[in-house]
């Protein structure tokens, strides 16, 4: 696939999804960066509506690029998919869920003690912890997407679009995240060409595709501010739609060549979702302590600006050394024969 390309092939990349990809990731540390200032400080600031207004796209778009490439490698035996797509992310996920029972251990043992502490770590297992669920999910919609292979595309998708529609409630994370979540991942496998169409066709006419991104953003802001934005079929089409804009959005600034920050987080993604969580606490509890700033929002911006350049610094720092297991699942670990230069890249 050629840098600009409509064209998937494996191993190469594409700006624009690189670019979706960063702007994707920044959202979800804004989110949990400023809903957690907010809820610790006991105010709202200007972020807030920044993060309200994403959050009908936000999740959506992420899963959406997460399919977009399984076209390309779906049709690959059990065990090179499985390893690629299933002990790829659990690695990650059980490495790092234990990463974080380290760092808040203390506080769970302060008001429940040491013997709930080992029973919320084995409760992860089954209940995704914290902000890692993303990439607990991700395997098991990789593998129920090969399952229904031989079904039809069409009948799969209208029932994943009914699963989304009945905004699922059970208090599992896994089974109600599925419900939401998964007719976006199959979408983006569904309709690949589909978006990669859509990504050429908003390079070829940037000046539509302004005019479109204004008239979404009017319409996606008008419908959340009236509450109307996690309606049934509302959600779905505003998840849809959300996501076209973002695409558009990354190509355009593609085809500018602007941004090439959002670009390089969209290329390590994965590094930033996973150690975000460490310097936006540390940051979070440094500013509202110190009392450094009165404003919340400013707080937040700063909050995560920090989740987001200090995961690359933790990753920087650790990638030519002995802890870059933290990043790069180790050979020993493989199942299937490993790639030249194993990727960290989640939407692959």
């Amino acid at each position: 696939m050629s840098k600009n390309g409509t064209q998937a092939t494996p191993g190469a990349r594409v700006d624009w999804v690189d670019y979706a990809k960063g702007i994707c990731i920044i959202m979800v540390v804004m989110m949990h960066s400023t809903l957690g200032v907010e809820a610790a400080a006991g105010d709202e600031g200007f972020m807030h509506l920044i993060v309200a207004f994403a959050k009908p796209f936000r999740m959506p778009d992420f899963f959406l690029i997460s399919g977009l490439f399984l076209p390309l490698v779906i049709n690959r035996n059990w065990r090179t998919y499985l390893d690629r797509k299933v002990v790829h992310f659990f690695y990650f996920y059980i490495l790092w869920t234990a990463i974080q029972f380290a760092f808040k251990a203390p506080h769970f043992a302060s008001t429940g003690g040491w013997m709930h502490v080992g029973v919320m770590y084995l409760e992860s297992f089954i209940e995704p912890f914290g902000t890692l669920w993303f990439i607990y999910l991700l395997p098991v919609f990789f593998v129920v997407t090969k399952l229904t292979l031989r079904l039809p595309g069409w009948a799969v998708w209208i029932a994943a679009a009914m699963l989304e529609a009945s905004h699922l409630q059970t208090g599992w994370t896994v089974i109600d995240e599925f419900a939401a979540r998964f007719v976006y991942f199959y979408s983006g496998y569904l309709f690949s060409q589909h978006i990669f169409t859509l990504a050429e066709s908003v390079r070829r006419r940037p000046g539509v595709a302004l005019a479109g991104l204004a008239m979404w953003a009017v319409i996606n802001a008008t419908l959340v501010h009236i509450g109307a934005s996690e309606w049934p079929l509302v959600s779905l089409a505003l998840g849809i739609a959300g996501a076209c804009a973002v695409i558009a959005a990354a190509t355009l600034l593609a085809r500018a060549s602007l941004a090439d920050a959002i670009r390089y987080c969209g290329e390590h993604s994965i590094v930033i979702y996973l150690a975000f969580f460490l310097p936006m606490a540390a940051t979070r509890t440094l500013l509202l302590k110190t009392n450094l700033i009165a404003d919340v929002g400013l707080i937040s911006l700063i909050v995560t600006t920090a989740g987001v350049v200090g995961s690359l610094v933790i990753w920087w720092v650790v990638r030519d050394t002995r802890l870059n297991f933290l990043f790069e699942r180790p050979g020993a670990l493989w199942i299937a024969p490993q790639k030249p230069r194993p990727a960290l890249q989640p939407a692959e």
